[in-house]
């Protein structure tokens, strides 16, 4: 049975395959988070693989082959205040004997010495064959946004272990990288609606984003947001202004009114932050 792993830090010199010491993230918001048992495959589960034996064993001792591994499709972790997180891990591997499981972690190194982790939810990867030696085996792992800081927004580490049919084991602690970002929202209105031809459309609205420490969401200070219009039988936004947010993430200007149409805030996004539009906020122009 895989051992499996919630978040902890150890410190010391990184060793994935034994982490064991629980120890508390930097946000003083945040518990004491739990200990992490070892991410692999137990002593029982090794010995569970078949085993090749004389002149094939010799020639099968070579550790599986890690092609490719894909995390979330390919797509930024975004996490909220709240809500957990469940990411896809899709590992490839192969072997001359075939491949018998995998494991995996999410892992950030906040400096030399702390290592953080979520790890899998499954006691088992479900592994899909394309052929004799080579299998995608599927994980999951949890992200609870509880256990996260805000620096904890850049790129993470993924691990890897495979397992071949034979017994062999092959163990990556780099083998790809996924960015957290935090959680962003945008609203628009409008105003007044409706409003004579020629009369001014007052455009506000907020930028703002997850704040992991303080489970809120908080104003992304300073940022650049276009302004968008729609007219009202077209299906195309485009920008016609753009605005810089105020400390708290305030938005605010002024347009003409000229026709019926949607104005929405279109906000490109940064690093740390996914890209976000608002619902567009429909005006009635007489």
């Amino acid at each position: 049975m895989r051992i499996r792993a919630t978040v902890a830090a150890v410190s010391g010199a990184l060793a994935l395959s034994a982490l064991a010491v629980p120890a508390s993230q930097a946000a003083q918001s945040h518990e004491d988070l739990p200990a992490v048992p070892s991410y692999g495959f137990s002593a029982p589960e090794r010995a569970a693989a078949p085993k090749a034996k004389g002149l094939a064993a010799a020639k099968a001792a070579v550790a599986p082959v890690i092609s490719k591994v894909v995390v979330n499709g390919g797509q930024p972790i975004v996490v909220g205040t709240t809500a957990t997180k469940k990411v896809s891990i899709a590992i490839t591997a192969s072997h001359s004997s075939g491949i018998a499981d995998a494991a995996t972690l999410l892992w950030f190194n906040k400096d030399s010495e702390t290592y953080y982790g979520f790890g899998q939810n499954e006691d088992a990867a479900s592994c899909k064959a394309a052929s004799a030696t080579t299998s995608t085996c599927t994980l999951s792992v949890t992200v609870d946004p509880w256990y996260l800081i805000n620096d904890n927004a850049t790129w993470w580490n993924v691990g890897a272990i495979v397992l071949s049919n034979d017994g062999e084991i092959v163990q990556n602690d780099y083998a790809t990288k996924i960015r957290f970002q935090r959680f962003s929202k945008l609203t628009v209105n409008a105003a007044p609606e409706p409003v004579k031809k020629g009369g001014t459309i007052t455009v506000t609205g907020k930028l703002s984003r997850a704040n992991w420490e303080t489970g809120t969401y908080k104003g992304y200070a300073t940022q650049s947001v276009k302004l968008q219009f729609r007219k009202k039988n077209s299906n195309t936004y485009t920008t016609v202004k753009t605005v810089t947010g105020s400390s708290t993430g305030e938005l605010k200007t002024t347009m003409k009114a000229v026709e019926d149409g949607y104005w929405r805030w279109n906000f490109a996004g940064t690093v740390s932050t996914p890209a976000v539009n608002a619902t567009g906020d429909f005006v009635d122009v007489k």
